[in-house]
């Protein structure tokens, strides 16, 4: 890489970073230097408060964007707002996803639609309407998967699946576009629980399969994304799990 290429900001852009672990991700890279896109679909006033933040540490180096990723129109319009600012992308962290349970014999066309749009059409279409500005830099893809990509979980299958593609396009789009870009994924297990918290039996059921006995943080994704990102040039296709050792036990 230049020397010109060095001295620059990188540019990096996070679907679904306005809350939780998309949002320790903005931080993560932003302390690295970044100047970060914070996409977001309804958290707008998280996502003014992260970038306003942001921009008062280091002005000029955070902007947020809107859209819907279950809509087919919104991989270009996130395009045509990064390419507003820069003709190049260093970093793309696929995040954003919708997670929920789908019953067998209760799925609705739109649960597919809704759970197979956000977690896998809308990255792959995103991924490809960014190309040349992800080309030009000799980008980095990180694709947040889930350790249930591999193994599923009752009652959500329609999820799961969507992982699983995630997973393989973290590796067929490694193969694709290298050697210009790197593809690589993290599979998160049990970090935070979900917004609509389970009681606590079924928390000490969970937490007794995983290897730590405890829950990660967010930080332990966004570090994982930071150094693949980053801070391993020689890698891609790979999709590391960073889930306590619940894998071992799932």
């Amino acid at each position: 890489m230049s020397d010109s290429v060095m001295s620059r900001p990188r540019n990096v852009l996070i679907t679904g970073a306005a809350k939780r672990i998309g949002a320790e991700m903005i931080r993560a890279f932003h302390a690295r230097g970044c100047r970060v896109w914070l996409h977001y679909h309804g958290s707008q006033e998280a996502a003014d408060e992260l970038v306003g933040a942001l921009n008062q540490d280091r002005p000029d180096s955070a902007f947020s964007l809107q859209a819907d990723l279950t809509d087919p129109a919104a991989p270009e319009h996130i395009a045509d707002a990064v390419r507003a600012k820069t003709d190049r992308l260093d970093v793309l962290v696929n995040n954003a996803s919708r997670f929920y349970p789908t019953a067998m014999g209760q799925v609705s066309g739109q649960d597919w639609d809704d759970l197979i749009g956000s977690n896998l059409r809308g990255p792959f279409f995103l991924v490809q309407a960014l190309l040349p500005e992800l080309r030009a830099a000799g980008a980095s893809i990180v694709n947040i998967v889930d350790i249930h990509s591999e193994r599923p979980m009752p009652s959500h299958p329609v999820y799961c699946m969507a992982k699983a593609g995630l997973a393989m396009m973290t590796q067929s789009l490694a193969l694709e576009l290298g050697p210009d870009i790197r593809v690589n994924g993290v599979s998160p297990g049990a970090i935070l629980w979900p917004e609509h918290e389970p009681d606590a039996s079924v928390k000490d059921s969970i937490l007794a399969k995983v290897a730590l006995k405890r829950l990660g943080e967010p930080a332990d994704i966004a570090g994982a994304a930071v150094f693949l990102a980053l801070d391993a040039p020689y890698v891609t296709g790979q999709v590391l799990a960073v889930d306590g050792g619940r894998s071992l036990n799932i």
